[in-house]
């Protein structure tokens, strides 16, 4: 079992160490780790971005990684581990945001599931963001909202 004793779902206020996240579902069982990585833009809907401000409700919001792991697991059988890290509070454009960890004996399915758990992040996790760019800030309320 990859990374034995860590946390696999987290919310953190400091700055993600995107080799601790892969170490936590990496072993040598394992011959796929697809990583995902969100990182701030400095740009949106044609707006220069000075910094975005992630708010979240933590202890809820992990459960809500957690269950988006379970789903994964039991969606793609093959994928063995599943590790997310969302960072909230004041980032900087080029800064990470999010780290996914997929790990699976092959390849196969991996990209998928990583793909499937940075949509679900943003339909169901209690993590809100707030742009804020030269002349105005707004939230982004979710993929379905008319901003995003």
């Amino acid at each position: 079992m990859g990374g034995a004793g860590k946390k696999r779902f987290e919310v953190v206020t400091t700055p993600i160490d995107v080799n601790e996240v892969v170490g936590r579902v990496m072993a040598p069982e394992y011959g796929a780790v697809t990583t995902f990585i969100g990182v701030v833009r400095n740009h949106s809907r044609g707006r220069q971005i000075r910094y975005l401000e992630y708010e979240a409700y933590p202890e809820m919001a992990e459960e809500m990684l957690e269950q988006i792991g379970r789903e994964i697991r039991e969606r793609w059988p093959a994928i063995e581990e599943v590790s997310i890290v969302h960072r909230i509070g004041h980032q900087e454009p080029g800064e990470i945001s999010v780290v996914i960890a997929v790990a699976a004996g092959h390849r196969a399915d991996t990209f998928d599931a990583a793909r499937y758990a940075i949509e679900r992040i943003k339909e169901i996790v209690p993590i809100w963001k707030k742009e804020v760019a030269v002349g105005g800030e707004w939230w982004v309320e979710g993929p379905g909202h008319p901003q995003a």
